[in-house]
């Protein structure tokens, strides 16, 4: 009986150590995009508003990676490597990536056989509407359509 209840420990102990391990490395792999909710964002230098202000974002939708969390604000870094503090308040679950390849196309299709639509320059802001294997749906000013998925920085999940 003893043996028994040494064996259940034994694998019990190993169990969460492997639990623990496997869903620590998961989780930083996997890139926590949010976008910008307003067209002006405060990015400040620390999690707190009396910060001061690094820079002001303009642009709605803006992708950024989430890198730490401190009460209501969020450390971020935007696809330029500029990194600061923003209030949860101001961040979206929207789906949106940057172009950052240099005239990539937007198709009809997800293929390359089908008709070209338009040329995206690197750093156009696009809308994600859903994504296959290689490819991403966007929707870029009057323009919709399909692009190479490794030509996107953003939530593209």
């Amino acid at each position: 009986m003893k043996k028994t209840n040494k064996y259940y420990l034994f694998f019990l102990v190993l169990f969460f150590l492997l639990e623990t391990f496997i869903s620590s490395s998961l989780a930083s792999d996997d890139k926590k995009f949010l976008s910008l909710k307003k067209n002006e964002v405060n990015l400040r230098q620390g999690p707190s508003l009396e910060y001061p202000i690094k820079l002001i974002y303009k642009k709605k939708y803006l992708p950024v990676i989430i890198l730490d969390k401190s009460g209501p604000f969020r450390k971020i870094r935007d696809f330029e490597n500029n990194t600061g503090w923003i209030h949860i308040a101001l961040l979206s679950k929207k789906k949106s990536a940057i172009n950052i390849q240099n005239n990539s196309i937007l198709y009809k299709k997800p293929t390359i056989y089908s008709k070209p639509l338009a040329k995206l320059e690197s750093g156009r802001l696009v809308i994600v509407k859903k994504c296959k294997v290689k490819w991403c749906k966007i929707e870029s000013g009057d323009y919709q359509g399909w692009i190479y998925k490794k030509n996107l920085w953003g939530r593209i999940k």
